[in-house]
């Protein structure tokens, strides 16, 4: 038996992203307090960023949250944004923008074999490029791995997958 430990991949997720943006879109256009401004937000494919815009602070973070409340709405995970801090363009309105995560890092792969071998049981992790794979024979070893993972705050999304 293997889990296998990944973070946010955006296969079928980004359907699910593309959907919730543009429904996010669709709300900022027809909502009467963004009506008449520069708010918006925009999506490029390749490498998948978000591009938020706003007139002042409190109205880019209006945006954000109907942004953030559409994803979770469509079982994205809000922390595969890594947010940059807010930047006031030269007219005066601010932008801000998101990268998706995907994929796990090297430092949080090398954190969750870490986190996994420190259980102490019979299992056996390893890095497999962007992802982690853990083997063992006891189903209850994998689930407590799962959970032990799942547990530790990484600060970004953690798919497990079981396969035989």
């Amino acid at each position: 038996m293997q889990n296998f430990y990944r973070g946010c991949r955006l296969t079928r997720e980004l359907i699910e992203l593309r959907n919730a943006i543009q429904q996010a879109q669709k709300e900022v256009g027809t909502r009467f307090d963004f009506r008449g401004t520069s708010a918006g937000i925009e999506f490029q494919e390749t490498p998948p960023t978000l591009k938020v815009t706003g007139d002042h602070q409190a109205q880019l973070r209006g945006v954000v949250d109907v942004l953030e409340t559409k994803l979770a709405k469509r079982g994205v995970p809000v922390n595969a944004l890594a947010w940059a801090p807010a930047e006031t363009l030269p007219s005066g309105s601010m932008k801000q923008q998101a990268t998706v995560q995907q994929g796990l890092s090297s430092d949080h792969a090398r954190t969750i074999v870490k986190t996994i071998k420190d259980l102490g049981l019979k299992v056996q992790p390893r890095i497999d490029g962007d992802a982690v794979r853990v083997s063992g024979k006891q189903l209850d070893d994998l689930q407590a791995a799962i959970r032990a993972v799942r547990d530790k705050s990484l600060g970004i999304p953690i798919q497990a997958e079981n396969y035989r």
